[in-house]
Parts: C-alpha cells; structure tokens; sequence
C-alpha cells in the first residue's frame, strides 16, 4: 500500500513564502520546510541578534511540527544554516536549551545568504507521535 502523503499548514507559523508546503508528512515522518524569524501574526522579521532569530525560529518549527502531530522531542534530523559561522556559539546556546537532553542528528551549514535577510535557518526531519 502506498505511503500517505499530505501537506501541512498552520497558522501558528509564518506561511510559505514560496511553493512549497510549511511540512510534508509521508507515512510516519514529518518532513518540516526550512523556518526563519517571522513572526507569523505580523508577518514582519523578527529583529535581533541570532539568539533571538534563533529562539524565533524554533518556535515556528515546533508550531509547524505541532500541527503535523510531532514536537522537538521527536525530531531525528536538522540542518541549520547559518550566514555568519561567527554566530556557532549564540544559536548552538539557544538550540541546546530548546532540545534539552534530546540531541538530534545535525548538519550546520554556512551559506552566503538566506531568504528576507535571515542570519539563521532551520529545517528537520521528525517521527509523528499523536
């Protein structure tokens, strides 16, 4: 029988700003779209230093993750990308608080640059649980 895919959407987090889809879940798996610091009642980037892009951005992936039946405790896989490296050690900080002892496999990535002038970007792969 062929897995389930569906597209997820949810207005706890900034709504795709291209063709793509806040999350895919296929069969048990949560495929999340990379998130950046929107704030997703206004729209607007969320200002600051990368802890507080950081911060931010954790929280609409855990919105989106939340919809799709899922949370960061079941996440399995990240990538972050990050403009500066210089900014390792503030977001590594905030991340580590938000996961707790979970420790997700990781890639952090440098990368010249980021849609809407994001300093930081997350993406994960996650098990459905509810």
């Amino acid at each position: 029988m062929p897995t389930e895919i569906r597209s997820i959407a949810t207005d706890g987090a900034p709504k795709a700003i291209g063709p793509y889809s806040q999350a895919i879940v296929a069969g048990e798996l949560v495929f999340c779209a990379g998130q950046g610091a929107i704030d997703p009642a206004t729209g607007e980037n969320r200002r600051g230093d990368v802890a507080a892009e950081t911060e931010r951005t954790l929280d609409n992936l855990a919105a989106v993750l939340d919809a799709a039946g899922s949370d960061l405790a079941h996440v399995v896989k990240t990538t972050v990308f990050l403009v500066d490296m210089a900014d390792f050690a503030a977001m590594n900080e905030v991340y580590a608080r938000r996961f707790g002892e979970h420790r997700p496999a990781r890639s952090t990535v440098g990368v010249a640059s980021l849609p809407r002038g994001f300093r930081v970007e997350i993406e994960c792969v996650a098990i459905r649980v509810k």
